[in-house]
């Protein structure tokens, strides 16, 4: 990760003790310490360890924290993934931020390691910007830890011409042409298609990627076999877990899934009290 997390680190603190006391933690305890543990209660990728660790030492710099296990390992039900040792009341303070990222984003690795699975090396999987607000590079980050790869990071760093583009401009080889006129070749073009005749406008137009956007498995097919290798392809749009073998099987090289980031389930840990 490029990104600098002591921010957003700072900002969901803010959210859970808002510059003020636990104030059940604070009743109870003064500076007992004591022994923790962070327990895996599923299997899939780890993803955020390193999260985790920062948001202990935000709150207490003194928190001793032994990591087990690094980001990207496959991890089972009833695995130690880190030991934690000091103060009772910071470590319950910051318990369930450090909690949060981790389970959200090995939450992200896991399911990229699903699909990734599911497709057998036939395509490759990639993420979307269907990404929470401030989390763009830790979600992708995960996706990385899942075996997936990432599709353009903004705005800014690859030029996609989707429906809305071509239709304002009155076509695909239009949209083509204004972007090289203003770009050159200095970043690749993807172009969204929505039928077969779009594809062969696409292909003519010198794009570097054909979408095939929201197409049947069959009409993918017949894409693929007239690109047939002079381009890259993508598959987007309706990409689920059931569906996504018989897409890679239709040759494309790669799959975007929007699902990876913007609807995963969290990943469920607990921190326990004790010594194992």
């Amino acid at each position: 990760m490029k990104k600098d997390i002591s921010e957003l680190i700072k900002t969901a603190l803010y959210e859970d003790i808002n510059n003020f006391e636990d104030i059940t933690g604070s009743a109870i305890f003064e500076d007992e310490q004591d022994h923790f543990y962070l327990l895996t209660k599923d299997k899939g990728i780890l993803c955020g360890i390193d999260i985790f660790e920062k948001v202990f030492k935000t709150i207490d710099p003194s928190c001793k924290i032994k990591i087990e296990i690094s980001d990207g390992a496959r991890i089972e039900k009833n695995m130690i993934i880190a030991k934690i040792y000091g103060k009772v009341a910071a470590i319950l303070k910051a318990e369930r931020t450090a909690l949060n990222f981790l389970s959200h984003l090995s939450g992200i690795a896991s399911k990229t390691d699903e699909f990734v699975r599911e497709v057998a090396g036939r395509s490759t999987i990639l993420d979307t910007r269907k990404t929470l607000p401030g989390l763009r590079e830790l979600q992708k980050y995960a996706v990385r830890c899942g075996g997936g790869e990432n599709h353009r990071m903004g705005l800014w760093d690859m030029v996609m011409i989707k429906d809305n583009h071509i239709d304002a401009a009155g076509g695909i080889e239009k949209a083509v042409q204004k972007v090289r006129e203003r770009w050159g070749n200095k970043y690749k073009i993807e172009v969204e298609t929505r039928d077969l005749d779009e594809v062969k406008e696409a292909l003519h137009s010198g794009a570097n990627r054909i979408m095939l956007d929201n197409m049947s498995i069959e009409t993918m097919q017949k894409a693929v076999e007239h690109i047939n290798g002079k381009t890259g392809t993508e598959a987007s749009g309706n990409m689920t877990l059931e569906r996504i073998s018989k897409v890679s099987q239709t040759g494309v090289d790669y799959i975007s899934v929007g699902e990876l980031t913007h609807s995963v389930k969290a990943f469920d840990f607990s921190l326990k009290r004790g010594q194992r």
